[in-house]
């Protein structure tokens, strides 16, 4: 009998949370505490491929630059996302292999560096909105961004931001190294804080490109690559609501995909929150997918058994 595969898509704040000062130690702490709720999904047979997002790092990478650009030249954000790709890898990949020495399990862990190509004529590429790095007042963004040819827009009063494009991912190099890996049982971490931007230019050769691509999105093309049957994304909610946050908040469990396609088009899904989910769910299940859950870490192993997240698939 073949196992089933799941996609897996970690949110960076499980690493590094919001409060923290996120250091290594810390970030290997919540490593450990998050791969507690992957190995519900070693228990049960899965083949896994995990993707995780960066934001919190690659935020970290960005100021460390701003601090040191006097002294250390800086670097492009496609090299961030690179570097951050190796870190994150790593520190999970140590961490799910302890894990796995500790419950006897002979199966290997492996980090691969991934590249997504992207539209270099994305829409997003010209009017880009994805907020990354520290906030500053208008005065610092500015000199700022006349230094670094930043594009910044403000994101609460007066907190000024850099913004860059945040494309769609088009296609997932590597796929067919990963579905291999995958197939034979290897824990797979790839296409991390949804992958390195490139896209093909005239020449017909790969170029990087100074944006960030939203790892839900890659984890439900990557999943469609691997054949998976489903979807995990792992998220700081239990499960998603309606009218979340307000008197009238309601909990919802499961979901047709007509039922998300419709919620989703009348806005009722936070932007910037659930709503990338919502939409990346609804492209996983177009293909192979059987299902999408969205749920936290605590609550994997009773979302596995069907008492918790929501749960999204096709019509019957």
């Amino acid at each position: 009998m073949n196992q089933p595969t799941a996609m897996i898509a970690m949110g960076g704040n499980s690493l590094s949370p919001k409060g923290e000062a996120g250091t290594i130690s810390q970030q290997f702490s919540h490593t450990r505490e998050t791969l507690d709720g992957i190995t519900h999904f070693i228990d049960r047979g899965y083949n896994l491929c995990i993707n995780h997002g960066n934001g919190p790092q690659v935020g970290n990478e960005l100021l460390r630059m701003d601090l040191t650009h006097n002294k250390v030249p800086p670097i492009p954000l496609g090299i961030c996302v690179a570097g951050t790709q190796g870190t994150i890898g790593y520190m999970i990949q140590q961490s799910l292999q302890n894990k796995l020495r500790d419950l006897n399990i002979d199966r290997e862990v492996v980090t691969l560096v991934s590249q997504v190509i992207v539209d270099e004529n994305d829409p997003s590429i010209t009017k880009p909105s994805k907020f990354v790095g520290a906030r500053y007042s208008k005065k610092e963004a500015l000199s700022l961004a006349k230094k670094f040819h930043w594009i910044i827009k403000e994101q609460e009063p007066n907190l000024w931001r850099r913004v860059v494009p945040s494309p769609m991912p088009k296609y997932i190099m590597h796929g067919k190294s990963i579905k291999s890996l995958v197939d034979r049982g290897t824990i797979v971490i790839a296409s991390g804080g949804g992958g390195i931007p490139v896209f093909n230019n005239s020449d017909g050769h790969l170029e990087g490109l100074d944006a960030v691509i939203d790892k839900d999105y890659s984890a439900a093309k990557l999943g469609r690559i691997l054949h998976a049957e489903e979807l995990w994304i792992i998220t700081d909610v239990d499960n998603i609501y309606l009218n979340y946050g307000t008197d009238q908040q309601e909990s919802i469990r499961t979901l047709s995909t007509t039922e998300a396609e419709n919620l989703y088009e009348k806005g009722e899904f936070q932007q910037g929150s659930i709503a990338p989910k919502i939409k990346a769910a609804i492209h996983f299940l177009k293909y192979h997918g059987e299902k999408v859950i969205i749920t936290s870490i605590p609550c994997i192993k009773a979302a596995l058994d069907g008492k918790a997240g929501t749960e999204i698939r096709n019509e019957k």
